[in-house]
């Protein structure tokens, strides 16, 4: 890289900045689509997979919690990494990995193999997503380009969330492979893309906390198998020892984060009690989230037999109701307390979760009885969760935006993956207790289909039970719209301030 007259070392010319409509966003905002794709359609096409690889319902939901553990887990060690070693180098082997591993789970030969690949894949997403966010920071000139670059970039969460559902849906009727092999051309792509009109930038190089990401990752993922296990006998010796080796992994993670040099979880940022509460409700709320993802598809297809295509289709009004009520709250934040508009929001939730648990085995029509809930909760999603995701960084300087946001990202994986095997305990427990089975669904006799209903009734109820949790945990937020205003302005700053080095 080189500097203009009178630029400091490390600093670029004006030149040196690429135009916001041009390949670099194409490349960049091209992963962040793929990686917000590959978890919507995995979600859709959950059903198809279980039933071709003759998999358990606990089993199958290692399909999104393997992914999605890796993800969260691994995440703050992947922007260290760009930091240290390049980010375009690292952005460019994360989506090479993303894309190999994509091909794995595309030609998957069991449950076992799928669920690696799952894991393996969200290693590699790991490391592109906080690289790609970072390069969108430095390829783009300060002020109103890289204020658009973001937009873009942000834009394809909310397109790729739609796309998904329509995308996934179409694959899926043709085969659930197709939902992972799609990545491959397209993360090749993005991959040569990358290496042509990328330019390299770094950040400080500092020590890299491997042990706490791998003691942090091993921690959750055994107390997520313990739980996944358990509903088939809570004694069995894998429930017990993962229990406490998990246990013991994350007590190791407190002591190691607390002596290392440079932590990726420095316990500082917890020192507020209102921010404490945001992320623990973005934590429960990404619950919500992921369990009605993922159990609202295996209802629809699996006990009223909708195809893949339908079932997509089915959740658009989801995505449709977030997104108005994301509009609204954006603007609301700004004069309300957000904690009154997480409540309401959160009331929504609650609202559309009960009804959705009443009818759940009732073998309900679409118009109303489904389209009214999924409409519903996603209008309360929406509500509740941008102003969670201001609170996070509501009355912080500049400096502390990077941290605080990659942190939310961390709690809101975690709590998804975490969310979904807790609730797909009880689903199972439920359907066996009421003379289920956990085999595939295609197999089950009419008892046994009325036995899983209500177990997916049952998660829609624990969905309305956390929504609750979640309302008494942002009791506890008292940030006053004037901090939300301030993190915004310094959200702005950091974007604009961020130059490569």
């Amino acid at each position: 890289m080189s500097g203009g007259a009178g630029a400091g070392p490390g600093t670029p010319s004006s030149s040196a900045f690429q135009p916001v409509f041009g390949l670099a966003i194409l490349v960049l905002s091209g992963m962040q689509l793929l990686m917000v794709l590959d978890g919507t359609v995995a979600a859709l096409a959950l059903p198809s997979i279980r039933d071709h690889l003759d998999m358990g319902e606990s089993t199958a939901n290692w399909v999104i919690t393997s992914y999605v553990l890796a993800f969260g887990g691994l995440m703050l060690l992947g922007g260290r990494l760009g930091d240290t070693f390049g980010r375009k180098r690292m952005f460019i082997i994360g989506v090479t990995a993303f894309t190999l591993t994509s091909l794995l789970c595309g030609v998957a030969w069991d449950s076992t193999s799928l669920i690696i690949g799952r894991g393996l894949q969200g290693a590699s997403a790991a490391i592109a997503a906080p690289t790609a966010m970072a390069l969108v920071a430095t390829t783009f000139a300060p002020g109103k380009p890289r204020s658009q670059a973001f937009a873009i970039y942000a834009a394809m969460t909310g397109l790729g969330s739609v796309a998904g559902l329509i995308l996934g849906g179409v694959l899926t009727q043709v085969s659930w492979r197709l939902v992972f092999l799609i990545n491959v051309p397209i993360g090749v792509a993005v991959a040569i893309g990358a290496l042509f009109v990328l330019r390299e930038s770094q950040g400080d190089r500092l020590a890299l906390d491997v042990p706490g990401a791998v003691l942090a990752t091993l921690g959750c993922t055994l107390l997520v198998l313990a739980v996944s296990e358990g509903p088939n006998g809570w004694g069995r010796p894998i429930v017990i020892v993962s229990f406490v080796l998990g246990a013991a992994a994350l007590i190791a993670f407190v002591i190691v984060e607390r002596r290392a040099a440079n932590p990726i979880l420095p316990f500082v940022l917890f020192d507020n009690s209102s921010r404490v509460a945001a992320l623990g409700a973005i934590f429960l709320a990404s619950m919500i989230m992921m369990c009605m993802a993922v159990f609202i598809s295996q209802y629809l297809q699996g006990i009223l037999k909708y195809t893949p295509i339908q079932s997509g289709l089915a959740v658009v009004p989801f995505a449709v109701g977030l997104g108005a009520a994301a509009a609204i709250a954006s603007k609301l934040a700004l004069m309300i307390q957000p904690r009154w508009l997480v409540l309401f929001g959160g009331a929504v939730i609650l609202f559309g979760c009960l009804y959705a648990s009443s009818i759940a085995d009732d073998n309900p029509s679409y118009l109303p009885s489904i389209a009214i809930p999924v409409i519903v909760i996603g209008f309360g999603v929406g509500l509740a969760v941008i102003p969670l995701t201001l609170s996070v960084v509501a009355g912080v300087g500049p400096t502390e935006i990077g941290p605080l946001t990659a942190l939310a990202q961390v709690a809101q994986n975690l709590g998804g993956a975490i969310g979904l095997v807790i609730v797909g305990a009880m689903v199972t427990s439920r359907a066996l207790s009421q003379g289920g089975t956990t085999a595939p669904v295609e197999t089950m006799n009419e008892t046994q289909l009325a036995a899983q209903a209500d177990g997916y009734g049952l998660a829609f109820a624990c969905c309305a039970g956390i929504a609750v949790i979640a309302a008494v945990v942002v009791l506890f937020m008292r940030f006053t719209p004037e901090e939300v205003a301030e993190g915004q302005a310094a959200q702005e700053t950091a974007n604009s301030d961020l130059d490569p080095s």
